[in-house]
């Protein structure tokens, strides 16, 4: 198994283990990450993310699969299963990583899924009926981004 194939097995397996700590330090001091709902974080803003998910999602279930890496570039496959707590819904999400490595440590992490049909399971019939739309996926974003800089002002 190639050094960032497992860097990707030991991310996905200190997820499941609801151990954010261990997953900051596998991400380099200039790292970048996006996804639908964090579209541009830093490095400092990615550790605080993964810590808000993973202190919030108390019934947090994760698998993953697919994983495969070369010498920068790294992809995997993975699913959450957890409740989104200003709804109480449950979501099931269907997530692809891309990753790129420099001297064992995440450069670059994205995360790829649709945000729409995560709505329409968060949201519920508001989510179904207007998920698509900018206007809704913008107040999702405005709503996480404030989420996050709550977060960060009060923890370390």
């Amino acid at each position: 198994m190639h050094a960032n194939e497992q860097r990707i097995h030991d991310f996905y397996t200190a997820f499941a283990s609801k151990d954010a700590e261990a997953m900051a330090a596998m991400y380099a001091e200039d790292a970048r990450f996006s996804d639908p709902v964090f579209p541009e974080l830093g490095a400092d803003e990615v550790r605080a993310m993964w810590r808000m998910l993973i202190s919030r999602g108390t019934d947090l279930e994760l698998s993953f699969d697919g994983v495969s890496a070369t010498d920068e570039l790294g992809h995997a496959h993975w699913d959450a299963t957890y409740t989104f707590r200003a709804t109480g819904r449950l979501v099931r999400n269907s997530i692809d990583a891309s990753f790129r490595f420099r001297d064992g440590h995440i450069v670059e992490h994205r995360d790829d899924f649709s945000l729409w049909r995560w709505t329409r399971m968060a949201l519920g019939s508001k989510g179904t009926l207007l998920g698509w739309t900018p206007l809704v996926q913008r107040k999702v974003r405005r709503m996480a981004a404030r989420q996050l800089e709550k977060f960060m002002a009060v923890s370390p």
